[in-house]
This record gives structure tokens, sequence and C-alpha cells, in this order.
């Protein structure tokens, strides 16, 4: 998997992009475990990823959902057996 940002919210602390082999687009969040700094990949649909900014108070709010883990159906990769907490 090739993930490709497109924008960086810094104040919310989360990204949006496309990833390029399947062709879907994702929010992306930083998360850390005792080994290592990594984002957690969660699949938005394209019209989330086309109205940004405009919708970046509905984006930020879905980042804040994913750190609290109720979205883990839509991680692109599934966590590992040492997953980290988002930073």
């Amino acid at each position: 998997m090739k993930f490709v940002d497109t924008a960086i919210n810094k104040t919310e602390r989360y990204s949006i992009g496309k990833e390029v082999e399947s062709g879907r687009f994702y929010l992306a969040i930083p998360v850390s475990n005792r080994l290592v700094d990594y984002e957690e990949y969660y699949q938005i649909d394209a019209t989330a990823h086309e109205r940004y900014p405009a919708n970046s108070t509905q984006l930020g709010a879905f980042a804040d959902e994913c750190r609290a883990r109720k979205h883990d159906n839509l991680l692109f990769i599934p966590p590992g057996k040492e997953r980290g907490y988002a930073t």
C-alpha cells in the first residue's frame, strides 16, 4: 500500500489522502507504542475527501472518534498485537 497525503490539518492532528494502489481515500492519525511512532489509516469516502477544507470540523470529529477506536472497522491495516495509542 502506498499512502499519499493531499492535506494535513496540524491543529486537529490528522491528514487526508489517497491510497494509490486501491484508489481509496483515507484519514490518518498519529499513533505511538513503546517501540515506534506510526499512523493508522481509516477509509473515508471520496466526497469527504473532496469537500476538505469546508468539512474540516466533521473530519476533526471523525478523527477524534478514530482516536477513541470507534471506527476500527474502517482501518486499512488491522492493528497488531502491540497497538499504540493516539498522540
